[in-house]
């Protein structure tokens, strides 16, 4: 069993409200939710993390991005406005090592995050 979970939930083996899913990424609720709306936009590739995105890459995360507004829309928030987040490795608050964006809205966002 792969110890990644975003790869379980990509093959359908760990549970997620899933919310968007295409033949390149699949968004899902957070099981943290940090904000009224909180959602994940993920590459079915398994990519550690930005830290490895390449040229190679650039078309997913192209992709990863216009599906997150197209999901925010569905969610309610972009006429108000919302945050997308991309942790790197530790010190950038990566918990899990493959690549996701977040998709925060439903209030507002303060400066700095943290």
């Amino acid at each position: 069993m792969n110890a990644c979970p975003f790869c379980r939930i990509v093959a359908g083996e760990a549970p997620a409200e899933v919310l968007y899913r295409d033949d390149r990424v699949v968004a899902f609720q957070d099981s943290n939710p940090q904000a009224p709306v909180h959602f994940l936009v993920v590459p079915l590739e398994h990519i550690p993390s930005l830290a490895e995105v390449g040229d190679e890459h650039e078309e997913i995360v192209g992709h990863a991005v216009s599906v997150a507004t197209t999901v925010a829309r569905r969610q309610g928030i972009v006429e108000r406005g919302f945050r997308l987040v991309v942790n790197c490795r530790r010190h950038g608050g990566q918990t899990i090592p493959h690549l996701h964006l977040h998709v925060l809205g439903g209030r507002q966002m303060t400066w700095p995050p943290g």
